[in-house]
């Protein structure tokens, strides 16, 4: 295809969505076909394939069996940190999942039901969630080792007829207990599941509370195989929560047959995989890129799918993620910059990709973070495949904006995610909800109707939906980020709507300073805050995190930073503070908490975020702020 043919469809999809979407879906199997592709009777509230039969868990599994592809590895499970590595047929994980649905089954769970699963990155974790599929039950997985207030929350919401959890999860070296975390949010949440079904891992045996708790083996023995049941396209799969800005989750809904049509399509499409090849996202299926494309994408495709337990330095070292593409012959790698700067910061000159084949990798996709360049040409530098940064979100389950591979390779430009992919009407808007041209920063939404695979609202809270995402721009998705399209249509972003400062009246973006420290050759990664100022309303502050080995001195790397901004951007930046960390706050999923170090540096209150990594990090930027003279004392 090329690039004006890409443009002929994508306009295609904008223009005659119905007609795009009704191609992609005959790729599915359906029970019963559609009475209407997109039924707009109740705008904002969009349905995809109203009418429409079918079941996720027999398009990802028991389709490809049906189809001869039974002994084909579905599920490759690497765990370093256990020293193990077990591979799952199509056959084999079908099994699986059909016992334990039939388990659900026996302990009263039934179609609309929920279940929340609480797991560690173990293959039985994907078992429990086809299993739901399978019988029409609705899955909320919570990050395993969420601390118990923020599993309550999700309790309380869900009310979950059953609870799937483990004795344990493994970070590095380190034993999380879940079930005493699980027991106490229980406790704390007036919604009480019926059961508990319990995976004993070998490292911890979890305790058990008798009349409520079941463990794994005894649950599924004797259970009989559950068949997948006809459900409407509009019925619910699953519920993903994520942070809402007053303490309570949003529950992001997904439906069954708009996502399965979506994620199935994109597998070819934008990342170019077919049937047979193995695919893998370094991530965790606690979040949506867990979902989309641990769990449902690549099956859904026919791929093999990775599950790795581990980290991408520290299990062992540097080279955790070369050994893993090598040794299982990996196509495509999906990860978030973090994990690459990680890498860069550990091993500068990646001497450990050297000990590893990876002539069978194809291309590297990063999101989660914005990418910054330096990162993005390092890793084409080494790795000498197409880096692809692509734009997504946890309400939408796949790329608003990317670089389809699979349909037509553009020209990649460093710091863009490339073009809106089809389905998505991007715009920039002012404040007023005026566009913007080219080259000017402001908010990026969606015009509606969101493409299939989008959230169609939040789990019996539609006000919310409209409040949260459809309010500030009335026919328009909120992104909640900002940022600008190129004249050639290039997406950019630049940083969330909160992390655009104000200097002296000069709206600036801190993730293009960000671009330029993490040019400097002795920066491994960054974040730039606004801060507080009397004078200019708020002042940028540089947060740097060193590249191992760096033998400059952390004054003479400080100044040169300054300077780069100042030749780069300009004075009006006023860009005058920077301080060396030994590393940046972060959420489980790679997410730099600028939000809470800005509170840090202006001194007022905030909670430690329920998904940070380590609450320690906080405390060391407090102690490095401090340095700088934040929180000023008036």
């Amino acid at each position: 295809m090329t690039p004006a043919e890409f443009d002929t469809l994508y306009r295609r999809s904008i223009e005659r969505p119905e007609e795009f979407w009704a191609e992609a879906a005959e790729d599915l199997r359906w029970y019963k076909r559609w009475d209407r592709v997109l039924d707009d009777s109740r705008k904002p509230f969009y349905r995809w394939f109203v009418g429409g039969e079918l079941n996720t868990c027999y398009n990802a599994i028991d389709l490809h069996v049906e189809r001869g592809r039974g002994a084909q590895p579905a599920l490759i499970y690497d765990s370093p940190v256990t020293d193990t590595i077990r591979v799952f047929t199509f056959r084999e994980l079908q099994d699986q999942v059909a016992r334990f649905a039939g388990a659900l089954r026996r302990y009263g769970v039934q179609k609309g039901d929920r279940v929340v699963i609480y797991m560690p990155m173990i293959p039985e974790a994907i078992v429990a969630t086809y299993a739901c599929a399978r019988i029409g039950a609705v899955h909320s997985i919570v990050f395993g080792g969420f601390a118990p207030e923020e599993l309550a929350k999700r309790i309380t919401d869900a009310k979950p007829k059953l609870i799937v959890s483990a004795s344990c999860g493994i970070e590095v070296k380190k034993i999380i207990e879940y079930k005493p975390m699980l027991d106490e949010a229980i406790e704390m949440s007036p919604a009480k599941p019926e059961r508990c079904i319990i995976f004993q891992r070998p490292q911890v045996k979890a305790e058990l509370i008798p009349g409520r708790d079941v463990d794994w083996f005894d649950a599924i023995e004797g259970a009989r195989p559950a068949e997948c049941v006809p459900l409407k396209a509009t019925d619910p799969l699953y519920i993903l929560y994520t942070s809402g800005t007053t303490g309570v989750p949003k529950g992001v809904v997904r439906d069954n047959g708009g996502h399965a049509v979506a994620l199935k399509w994109t597998m070819k499409a934008i990342y170019n995989v077919d049937a047979g090849d193995v695919y893998w996202a370094a991530s965790d299926i606690g979040w949506v890129v867990g979902h989309s494309y641990i769990i449902y994408g690549p099956l859904l495709k026919g791929c093999t799918s990775v599950m790795y337990e581990g980290k991408p330095v520290g299990t062992p070292d540097p080279g955790a993620f070369w050994r893993v593409i090598s040794q299982h012959r990996v196509k495509v790698l999906f990860t978030a910059p973090t994990a690459f700067r990680a890498i860069k910061r550990e091993d500068p000159e990646c001497q450990c990709l050297k000990k590893h084949d990876l002539s069978g990798f194809r291309a590297l996709f990063l999101a989660g973070e914005r990418c910054d360049p330096d990162t993005l040409r390092w890793a084409e530098q080494h790795l000498k495949v197409p880096v692809i940064d692509h734009w997504w979100q946890t309400e939408t389950a796949w790329a608003i904006a990317g670089n389809c591979i699979g349909l037509c390779p553009l020209p990649i430009k460093p710091g863009s995610p490339t073009k809106p992919a089809p389905g998505y009407d991007v715009r920039v808007l002012d404040e007023s909800g005026n566009p913007m041209p080219p080259g000017k920063i402001g908010s990026l939404v969606v015009r509606l109707p969101l493409p299939p695979g989008c959230l169609p609202t939040l789990w019996n809270n539609d006000e919310g939906f409209v409040e949260s995402y459809l309010s500030t721009y009335p026919g328009y998705y909120l992104t909640g980020d900002a940022g600008y399209l190129d004249e050639d249509g290039y997406v950019y972003i630049m940083a969330r709507i909160d992390d655009i400062i104000n200097v002296a009246g000069h709206r600036l973006s801190t993730g293009g300073m960000e671009e330029v420290l993490a040019s400097h050759p002795a920066v491994a990664e960054c974040a730039v805050i606004g801060v507080t100022d009397e004078l200019k309303g708020e002042v940028p502050l540089g947060l740097v995190v060193l590249k191992a080995g760096v033998r400059q001195s952390e004054e003479q790397i400080g100044r040169e930073l300054i300077q780069m901004v100042r030749d780069r951007i300009g004075a009006v930046a006023s860009f005058k503070l920077v301080t060396v960390v030994k590393r940046l706050p972060k959420t489980r999923s790679g997410k730099v908490l600028r939000g809470t170090m800005k509170r840090i540096a202006d001194g007022t209150p905030y909670q430690v975020p329920a998904t940070i990594d380590d609450p320690a990090t906080l405390e060391e930027i407090a102690e490095a702020l401090k340095k700088l003279g934040y929180p000023r004392r008036s």
